[in-house]
């Protein structure tokens, strides 16, 4: 069962995905918060697995309870809900901690196969959301496109390669066992593998990697 914990200023955005996640059997929805504040004071005393989490809120913000909760809780997912337009809070909601970034208007069906992907230790993200990520990586760390612009490590494999453009490209492990005809499990042994090599902390910051080295375009469908 997942633990999830709701974090929005709107209540009517609150009450649709209360809506949406009292339905199915394997999530349970333990708590709603209002604020970044009592984002992070739920999340302590609730101990939820995933905090799907709203960036725009007043007083303390997305961004600033997703740094709390996860120096507070390294095991707690942080999935940042963004607006299409919302470009200045999606870079810093990553270094922040967050583990993936999904639009408010994403369907319903890929809204609770992210929660449930993030709960598996995952990164799901919006296309559009990961394009505008690395343009703002790009653009404002200097020093990480200084370390990752050149060709990815010699010790990658052409496997590795391949893994590491797919995920440039957005893919869940699923999607790229399907495409590459591999397990998911050595998929998983594959990004495993490349965070090491690259010493990149996430999925996103793979992503990232991809495409500044040339090996996907997150644009590609």
């Amino acid at each position: 069962m997942i633990r999830l914990l709701v974090a929005d200023d709107q209540p009517l955005v609150r009450m649709g995905l209360r809506m949406l996640f009292e339905q199915p059997d394997d999530i349970d929805l333990v708590g709603e918060a209002d604020d970044g504040q009592s984002a992070v004071r739920l999340a302590g005393s609730l101990a939820p697995d995933v905090v799907l989490m709203d960036l725009r809120m007043p007083g303390v913000d997305g961004i600033t309870a997703t740094r709390r909760i996860v120096a507070a809780r390294p095991a707690t997912r942080v999935l940042a809900l963004t607006t299409f337009d919302d470009d200045d809070h999606l870079y810093p909601a990553l270094t922040a901690g967050a583990c993936g970034f999904l639009v408010k208007d994403t369907p319903p069906p890929q809204l609770l196969d992210g929660v449930r992907r993030a709960a598996r230790g995952e990164a799901p993200f919006s296309r559009a959301a990961l394009d505008r990520i690395v343009t703002r990586a790009l653009r404002t760390d200097p020093p990480r496109a200084e370390r990752t612009a050149a060709a990815p490590p010699a010790g990658i494999t052409a496997r590795e390669r391949e893994v590491l453009g797919l995920l440039g490209q957005g893919l869940a492990n699923k999607e790229i066992a399907e495409r590459l005809h591999l397990g998911v499990t050595t998929v998983k042994t594959h990004v495993a593998n490349l965070m090491a090599k690259t010493r990149c902390d996430n999925r996103i910051q793979l992503a990232v990697l991809a495409v500044q080295s040339g090996l996907a375009d997150p644009r590609t469908p």
